[in-house]
């Protein structure tokens, strides 16, 4: 399951999709994992060259049987927080407050932080937080859709354990940057609806700018090298053609299976800044071509460069 350990058939796909040429970022993309816990699958296995699904099997189960148990975090005392571990909760907690989390969420997530390497049940947080199973339901949902939380099963029982991993932090920085990343690309949207020479689009162009420019500062190499080079292929193809493509002519044209042109186009939606200055035009679901940003250029400069074109037609 997505977060949790990876499974036999995992390392299997992993490694026939190493042989496929596939970089970690897509690999991660299609196991529905982050590209960190790729890479430290494979540096732990060997490298690209000679992982061995098998052989990677064996060795995480070997790892798990010499873990040691780990010292428990935190003190407590009758299966109830001790006073010092209650005040830390709600100190952390409302100081996550003030960035604008919920009390209760922010209690509930510092809670998990604080709590062993297996996490907490439910039914944990609602006795250690003294709270209704409702308000620790509606947390964990909030904290789930933030992608700072993972469901595991329970080894002795039917119940879900709710666990902060490794990887919380590449999530929830990798949510960030999506959500910039659509900010900016409805910015365009609007743009193109407004018109970038109103009030509203001119408003909307800086507003498209600045959150294309966090998201691409925030996102780094977060899209893996095999897709940014795909989506920077795909719009090399657009402008080469010179008049919009459909998803099956690009992907023939370029020999690619359907769904990694697809991923390619995904990626230049989701992140508009890999395209600056021009911007990727849907005409229909499976239709796409290339145009220049509203934004780039202010009115003046545009009807300057119209009536220089005007001018020079015979």
């Amino acid at each position: 399951m997505p977060g949790g350990r990876l499974t036999h058939e995992d390392r299997r796909r992993i490694a026939a999709w190493l042989a496929d040429g596939l970089g970690y970022a897509e690999i991660g993309r299609r196991l529905g994992r982050p590209t960190s816990t790729i890479s430290r699958e494979v540096a732990r296995n060997g490298d690209p060259g000679d992982y061995l699904a098998d052989h990677a099997q064996q060795a995480a189960g070997h790892r798990a049987r010499r873990r040691k148990p780990v010292r428990t975090a935190e003190p407590v005392a009758d299966g109830q927080p001790t006073e010092a571990v209650r005040g830390f909760v709600d100190d952390f907690a409302t100081l996550l407050a003030a960035t604008g989390l919920p009390r209760m969420t922010a209690r509930v997530f510092v809670c998990l932080l604080a709590a062993d390497a297996d996490g907490l049940t439910a039914a944990d947080l609602v006795r250690r937080l003294r709270v209704s199973p409702a308000s620790v339901s509606k947390s964990i949902g909030s904290l789930e859709s933030m992608r700072l939380v993972v469901r595991q099963p329970d080894p002795v029982g039917r119940r879900e354990r709710y666990v902060i991993d490794d990887d919380v932090w590449l999530r929830a920085w990798q949510a960030d940057t999506g959500a910039h990343s659509e900010v900016a690309t409805a910015a365009q949207r609007g743009i193109e609806i407004f018109g970038a020479d109103t009030t509203a689009g001119a408003r909307l162009g800086k507003m498209s700018q600045f959150f294309a420019r966090i998201s691409e500062q925030m996102s780094g190499s977060a899209l893996g090298e095999t897709v940014m080079h795909d989506a920077l292929t795909v719009l090399a193809a657009l402008v080469h053609a010179g008049r919009p493509l459909t998803l099956g002519v690009l992907a023939s044209a370029l020999d690619w299976p359907r769904d990694r042109t697809a991923a390619a186009l995904e990626a230049i939606r989701r992140q508009p800044a890999i395209a600056d200055p021009l911007a990727l035009r849907v005409i229909t679901p499976e239709t796409y071509a290339l145009t220049t940003r509203p934004d780039r250029l202010s009115p003046a400069q545009r009807e300057a460069l119209e009536m220089h074109l005007r001018d020079r037609t015979p």
